[in-house]
């Protein structure tokens, strides 16, 4: 846990490739609180695409040794490795899982790596920065950089569907508590949100999106009911899904799906009273302004 300025943490940092364009949004406000918070994230030097879950079907091995090159660049740095992506958190610890489970295809990512002049022996945990946030930082020191009154907030925690499963160390698969336990800290209220670990139907949204819709749908519509003033996302895709469509899931499932929607970090920002450009506010595409009282410009 992080109590003063000369316990500060240092963590290498995977961004990963949405959080380069779409979801520049997570990328800026997770660096902005890193520093508030005076833990250093120190991106990977040519880090690249992790093979995303999409890929794991379609060329299982290639995909892990996309990861294995990660992971050996965050191994020659020795540090633990923080991401914020729900995805790319799965396959790189799953890399790591099957690199050590399987020696024959550990032996074939280890030759496929050294082809290129690297190598990967195993040794990087891979964490979550919300996990980090939760179980380094920790509440006091959350807590004492709240500057913003947000006890009038009601937050529907959603982690999405890959944040605690199928790794179920991190929290619990169906109930997780962690973003929860944050936004506690940070002084605004949880809703009680069944739907916390749900799928909002991933890319479905796009290759099925009459599944999708309704998916995504259910999600809002259920925060909505709980009396949620917005909902608190983890994952890049999850916050796409959540913004993006609102008229159409709300027909889809029947209902008024009209409700901002943060990643927690910039959740965190507001609270520590940061302004809206360290937090990418304006990228937004619900409306912020019936949560801050006014309108957020760049």
């Amino acid at each position: 846990m992080i109590t003063t300025a000369s316990h500060a943490c240092r963590y290498g940092y995977y961004p990963g490739c949405s959080l380069m364009a779409t979801n520049r949004a997570y990328d800026i406000s997770t660096r902005s609180v890193a520093r508030e918070l005076e833990i250093e994230l120190v991106e990977l030097d040519d880090w690249n695409c992790c093979g995303a879950t999409a890929y794991l079907p379609v060329r299982e091995k290639r995909a892990f040794v996309l990861s294995a090159r990660n992971l050996a660049l965050a191994e020659q740095n020795g540090r633990e490795l923080a991401t914020v992506c729900n995805a790319c958190y799965v396959v790189l610890r799953k890399t790591n899982k099957y690199m050590a489970e399987d020696a024959h295809l550990r032996d074939d990512i280890r030759q496929a790596l050294q082809a290129g002049g690297m190598d990967y022996s195993g040794s990087v945990r891979v964490r979550h920065f919300l996990e980090i946030l939760v179980n380094d930082v920790g509440e006091a020191s959350i807590r004492s950089r709240v500057q913003r009154n947000m006890s009038g907030w009601k937050v529907a925690c959603y982690c999405g569907c890959q944040l605690s499963r199928p790794f179920d160390d991190l929290d619990h698969p169906e109930y997780p508590r962690l973003m929860e336990r944050l936004v506690e800290w940070l002084g605004a209220a949880v809703v009680p949100f069944p739907l916390a670990a749900k799928c909002c139907g991933g890319m479905a949204m796009t290759t099925h999106p009459e599944t999708g819709q309704v998916l995504t749908g259910k999600i809002l519509k259920v925060a909505g009911q709980r009396g949620a003033g917005c909902v608190a996302t983890a994952c890049p895709l999850c916050q796409i899904n959540l913004e993006a469509y609102q008229d159409k899931v709300g027909r889809a499932v029947g209902a008024r799906c009209a409700i901002p929607v943060l990643y927690f970090t910039q959740l965190m920002g507001i609270a520590f009273g940061m302004p809206p450009v360290e937090l990418a506010l304006s990228d937004n595409l619900t409306s912020l302004e019936p949560l801050l009282g006014e309108k957020v410009t760049s």
